[in-house]
């Protein structure tokens, strides 16, 4: 999740082990913990810009690591806290800080190396966003009110309803998922993957993502709480294969054992297979599960082809389009109105 809610969610672990005369240097401790495991993001390149979306998420958030994570966290504040905290008092409190930072991510629709050097796949549970103010809030609330009662019991109190609104997370899930099996047998089809995935911010509107046959289908789903479900139709877009409409096509060649084509593997690895080009732009490979508007076939982000320059890594582009038009459009479908069909 965003950095701000991986220190908070450290900073309430740190304070649930802590004495009362512990908790406000706990919560520095936790925040600072809860915040190393995404210093991933700081492996770049230069010249391979898909060396970021690679290692992001990757060793630092599995659950192997969490002790040396730990570990390194302490030895970075020991200089600072030395005076006040005892080693092992110090490393308790990394160690809780930065123990879910990898499983707080993984909750998301991103992907976690979560058991990592075992599997080396992305692991994704798709029951929160990337950015939920709720969930955040009541972290916030939990760890300033330890701080200022000098109580651990307020942080407990937060921890208790985050796995809450996980567990909510979790059954929204279920019924997204189940309102885009019926949609998909209303349409005769039969889907051979099948992903949905929450929209920023909140678990009431869904992006539906599809298979069938030789194309992907893209709709928006908002769960109703009292009212019935709907549906906000979105459109199709063809399956692309790399390996064959890429690399064996005759009119776009993509030279085997390229860069390039190297690129275009990661990438779809990247996007677990999600991958086809861009509706409007023949020279983007776009990761299908993502996008501003959720029944929009226009991706959020993708990498530019160039044919030309094959030995050269391809450009990682994002395509976020926050206009008002957009933002007045989600905020349609969030609140369950008409709205007009997406491109």
């Amino acid at each position: 999740m965003d950095i701000l809610t991986q220190g908070l969610l450290g900073a309430s672990l740190a304070q649930s082990g802590a004495k009362q005369n512990e908790i406000r240097i706990a919560t520095w401790v936790g925040f600072a913990s809860g915040l190393l495991a995404d210093a991933d993001v700081f492996i770049q390149s230069s010249v391979d810009p898909l060396l970021t979306i690679e290692y992001h998420r990757h060793f630092t958030h599995s659950l192997f690591f969490v002790p040396f994570g730990a570990l390194i966290a302490a030895l970075l504040l020991w200089p600072f806290v030395r005076k006040r905290l005892k080693f092992s008092r110090l490393f308790v409190f990394s160690l809780l800080g930065y123990s879910l930072s990898g499983v707080l991510d993984t909750c998301t629709s991103y992907g976690t190396h979560l058991f990592w050097p075992l599997m080396d796949t992305r692991t994704a549970w798709h029951i929160i966003a990337i950015i939920d103010p709720v969930f955040t809030l009541v972290l916030l609330l939990g760890v300033v009110y330890s701080i200022r009662k000098h109580s651990a019991r307020f942080a407990k109190i937060a921890l208790v309803f985050a796995a809450m609104y996980m567990a909510i997370g979790w059954m929204q899930l279920q019924r997204a998922e189940a309102v885009t099996e019926d949609l998909v047998a209303e349409r005769g089809h039969r889907a051979e993957r099948l992903l949905v995935k929450p929209t920023v911010g909140n678990l009431l509107l869904w992006r539906s993502v599809y298979q069938y046959n030789d194309h992907y289908y893209v709709d928006a789903v908002r769960l109703g709480i009292i009212s019935s479900s709907r549906i906000y139709p979105g459109g199709s877009i063809h399956v692309l294969n790399p390996a064959n409409d890429l690399v064996n096509n005759d009119f776009v060649k993509i030279k085997p054992n390229s860069v390039l084509q190297n690129d275009i593997q990661r990438f779809t690895d990247f996007s677990d297979g999600w991958v086809t080009i861009h509706p409007e732009r023949t020279d983007i490979l776009m990761d299908v599960r993502y996008s501003v508007l959720p029944d929009s076939l226009l991706p959020l982000w993708g990498i530019e082809m160039d044919m030309d320059h094959q030995e050269q890594h391809a450009k990682y582009s994002f395509y976020r389009d926050m206009s008002k038009q957009n933002r007045h459009k989600f905020l349609g479908m969030l609140l369950g109105r008409d709205v007009e069909q997406s491109n």
